[in-house]
């Protein structure tokens, strides 16, 4: 039997510390799904359709990866694609508080679905799409925290929403 993880995130942008949970998510898993969300708490900078590129961009040649866009309720996703995990980065002590929730919630609604955690790696421990997005918003260099490819529609969105504010 095929151990299938499900990775969801926002994306939002694509960083390297997503980038390395994938690869080292890929190892550990003979299928690897990058399911790319909608939070509907927040504002999103990218569009569903641009993250995936990014993704599809970033995994390409990556075996066992494949992307798509998440609908619904996660645990129902996962059980739709016929995985049995969940996979999830952990950053930080507070980042650990909201996942355990999230693994206890989705645990409830099906038993039959695990969340697997990997801490972030030693590099990557601090970056986080919500102050890329602000350290790029000051005209801030962040080539050391986002895929290349990433770069370019960060600053289009950035200078677009500065357009739209009065």
């Amino acid at each position: 039997m095929q151990r299938i993880a499900v990775y969801p995130g926002t994306f939002d942008p694509l960083t390297l510390g997503h980038v390395d949970v994938i690869q080292r998510g890929a190892a550990l898993f003979d299928r690897l799904l990058v399911a790319v969300a909608t939070n509907t708490a927040k504002q999103s900078l990218f569009s569903v359709q641009e993250r995936v590129d990014f993704l599809m961009q970033e995994t390409r040649g990556m075996d066992g990866v494949e992307v798509c866009a998440l609908e619904g309720l996660l645990v129902d996703f996962v059980v739709q694609r016929h995985a049995g995990f969940i996979l999830r980065g952990l950053r930080a002590i507070s980042d650990f508080e909201y996942e355990f929730q999230m693994a206890a919630m989705n645990h409830k609604l099906n038993a039959q679905v695990e969340t697997v955690f990997l801490m972030s790696g030693e590099s990557t421990t601090f970056i986080s799409s919500r102050l890329i997005k602000e350290i790029a918003s000051m005209g801030g260099d962040v080539s050391p925290f986002v895929p290349p490819g990433v770069i370019p529609g960060l600053h289009h969105h950035l200078a677009q929403k500065r357009v739209k504010q009065p």
